[in-house]
């Protein structure tokens, strides 16, 4: 079981962030990519939605062998219930090891949090802090913009747009005086150079694909499911929609021609 993949899935792109560190942080671990570029995205939908498309997306992680299922979507981590006990299979989304770290890296208790609509409005990362440090100061803000600007490859910090953007929905936490943002959503890593010129190099940005990775990591050696092959994994994906889009966008932030591991599927078959 050991040389099962981890799978992994989000609403489009974002969850390559995860997939990025995973394959850092344990390369020798083989991955299997849903992304739900035909539903994309999904902060601006309700619980209820957001909920059937993530069991569709587990399910179908689950239906090809999988070994760990990791919900690499702040809005299906914040909104969707626990899927462990449906799917059988050991399963995370990227919240609790996301506050873990910046409760840890924060050091004057005052945490910025940003994510789609639907993650802000449900305050999951903001209930998970103050049920350890109910005296921690939690801003948050939804950005609805950051998700369409990295869909569309818009991640220069140095593009007009994207340097308005980001100002207009971060100056609340330089107001505030924060030192540590949570990056709430696993798109926003591709925009972390922007996101920290905004706030400041002092300022501590939470990656939420890291932390995932690294609880991934230590999940799996709990459960002596690491797996024990000395070879270089292997990576397979798939999309709801068409893959060239995905391709593309993809092979860039990965640093590699992914064209012949891309495949398209039903996903309400699941």
């Amino acid at each position: 079981m050991n040389q099962e993949a981890i799978g992994i899935f989000d609403s489009g792109l974002g969850g390559l962030s995860a997939v990025r560190e995973i394959i850092k942080t344990l390369p020798h671990e083989n991955i299997i990519y849903f992304g739900d570029t035909g539903r994309v995205p999904y902060g601006s939908k309700s619980r209820e939605t957001i909920s059937k498309y993530a069991v569709q997306d587990a399910r179908f992680l689950k239906n090809m062998g999988v070994k760990f299922i990791v919900a690499a979507c702040g809005t299906v981590s914040s909104v969707a219930p626990d899927l462990t006990d449906e799917l059988g299979v050991p399963y995370t989304g990227v919240v609790y090891p996301t506050c873990f770290s910046a409760i840890n890296a924060t050091k004057n208790g005052k945490i910025g949090v940003i994510g789609t609509s639907a993650t802000i409005a449900s305050h999951s990362y903001k209930k998970r802090i103050q049920a350890k440090h109910p005296e921690f100061e939690i801003y948050e803000q939804d950005c609805p913009l950051f998700v369409p600007l990295v869909e569309n490859g818009m991640t220069d910090p140095d593009d007009e747009i994207v340097r308005l953007i980001v100002k207009r929905y971060l100056q609340k936490f330089k107001d505030a005086g924060v030192d540590t943002v949570i990056l709430g959503c696993t798109h926003y890593p591709l925009l972390k150079r922007a996101i920290g010129q905004e706030v400041g190099e002092d300022v501590i940005l939470i990656d939420s694909g890291k932390e995932t990775a690294l609880y991934t990591a230590k999940v799996l050696e709990e459960k002596g499911l690491l797996n024990d092959s000395k070879k270089q994994g292997n990576a397979r994906f798939y999309v709801s929609d068409t893959p060239a889009d995905f391709e593309k966008f993809a092979g860039i932030f990965l640093k590699r021609n992914i064209s012949e591991l891309v495949t398209q599927i039903n996903i309400e078959e699941y």
